[in-house]
């Protein structure tokens, strides 16, 4: 506990307005601050409580995850009542993509409140969206299961969820081109390679072919970006017969 004490204490004397910047994310005064504490440490500060546990965010993250679930899960069901158990999952996997978190853990500028040995400029994008269902824990810890929904309704639900729109939202290309192709019964193939071009920062490159014919080609910086990138430009070449799975 001593340990948690002193980040708590070396947050603010570096940061007085961590108080104020989260009672103005929330909305409301949080009364547990140490939970919210832990939920913006990172692990490489190495912590551990007085039992030897480890002190960051990473288990927040996990109950924040489970509590938006269950709350999206809820509105869904009570705000499509003709959707049945496919529909409703799919819906509920477009509004909790790990894209989507990040873009709300991004607006919310999540990250200057990180308590990380490592500088912000080399974290992937997945902590933005990390850090917001941490946040989300932590109100759960802190509130409880109305403050967390409310909180879900004001940042997530009200400002992004449409039904129509998201009823269009692609949040794999991948995902789906491979679907298609099973249901079509094509084959395909990633064909990835690193690409030792002059870039800085490595890239990987992939050609996509369907049935033994290249469809499309993309470049980015890891080998999982490249398969979408590709696999996008593929969904636009069979756009009209592909967007029926959406």
């Amino acid at each position: 506990m001593k340990n948690i004490r002193n980040i708590l204490n070396s947050r603010f004397k570096r940061n007085g307005n961590f108080f104020i910047q989260l009672t103005e994310i929330l909305g409301f005064k949080p009364k547990k601050i140490k939970v919210y504490s832990t939920a913006f440490t990172h692990r490489s500060m190495n912590i551990k409580d007085g039992k030897g546990n480890a002190v960051n965010y990473e288990r927040l993250e996990f109950l924040g995850d489970a509590m938006l679930s269950s709350v999206i899960a809820s509105h869904l069901y009570l705000e499509v009542p003709s959707g049945d158990e496919g529909y409703l999952t799919k819906m509920r996997s477009k509004i909790v993509s790990r894209e989507h978190l990040n873009e709300l853990g991004r607006d919310l500028n999540l990250i200057d409140l990180v308590e990380s040995k490592i500088p912000s400029g080399q974290f992937g994008d997945n902590i933005h969206g990390n850090l917001f269902e941490a946040l989300v824990g932590a109100i759960f810890l802190d509130r409880g299961y109305k403050y967390c929904e409310k909180f879900i309704f004001k940042r997530v639900i009200i400002p992004y969820v449409d039904i129509e729109t998201l009823e269009g939202k692609v949040i794999s290309y991948k995902s789906l081109l491979i679907e298609w192709c099973q249901k079509e019964k094509k084959t395909f193939r990633y064909n990835v390679y690193e690409d030792t071009g002059n870039d800085e920062v490595r890239h990987f490159s992939v050609k996509l072919s369907i049935d033994d014919k290249v469809i499309a080609k993309a470049r980015a910086t890891s080998k999982k970006k490249a398969e979408e990138k590709a696999s996008k430009r593929a969904f636009f070449a069979f756009q009209k017969r592909m967007s029926k799975m959406i």
